[in-house]
């Protein structure tokens, strides 16, 4: 083995070791963010349940889990997260947060019996479910941080679908199947992607 073949194999392995490291940074960086997903639309459904949350009210919301969902897409797009970026996706998950809570006791009440609220629990319960598998494959290794991006793209999608179908505070019968319909996508590329081979090395 020459000499420069030897400092080759010695700087590459150096940067493997380097792009490992910084990919496995990433993934337990998006590990929390998938994490504070679940959570945060857990909050959302308990709201509805509970009458806290009008139909309305929780699509407001559903638009700022969208907006939180494209920033994580963007963030994890290029397989790393900047301390920058995690800065901003923990500011914008913060903000959340606080409109959570806000609409949650801003005295204004929803009817969790209604037809409407049911059919939105049932929406933000397919979403908690679709975070949990998503946060579940960050977990575990099988989505890489590329795979995580895309998946909170869908995410974003079906935010948006659910918040223009319930802003006027009534989501039809015929709305809730177009949104269980891109449930229904999102679930089929949530399972195909975890199940790819693909894995954080």
């Amino acid at each position: 083995m020459n000499r420069f073949y030897s400092r080759w194999l010695a700087a590459s392995i150096v940067v493997g070791i380097g792009l490992g490291g910084a990919m496995a940074a990433a993934a337990q960086t998006a590990a929390g963010s998938t994490q504070r997903d679940v959570n945060q639309q857990q909050r959302i459904e308990q709201g509805l349940k509970s009458g806290q949350l009008s139909t309305a009210e929780a699509a407001r919301l559903e638009q700022g889990q969208a907006h939180v969902d494209r920033m994580q897409q963007h963030a994890l797009g290029d397989g790393s997260l900047s301390a920058g970026e995690q800065a901003r996706l923990t500011a914008a998950q913060n903000r959340q947060s606080h409109a959570i809570r806000a609409e949650r006791h801003n005295g204004v009440n929803g009817n969790p019996q209604s037809r409407s609220s049911r059919r939105m629990q049932r929406d933000v319960a397919r979403n908690v479910h679709q975070q949990s598998r998503i946060e579940h494959g960050v977990q575990s290794g099988a989505l890489t941080a590329h795979e995580t991006a895309r998946l909170e793209g869908r995410q974003a999608h079906a935010a948006q679908v659910e918040q223009r179908a319930a802003r006027d505070g009534h989501l039809g019968p015929h709305e809730q199947r177009h949104i269980q319909r891109v449930d229904q996508r999102d679930s089929r590329s949530i399972y195909r992607k975890k199940h790819n081979g693909r894995v954080v090395g």
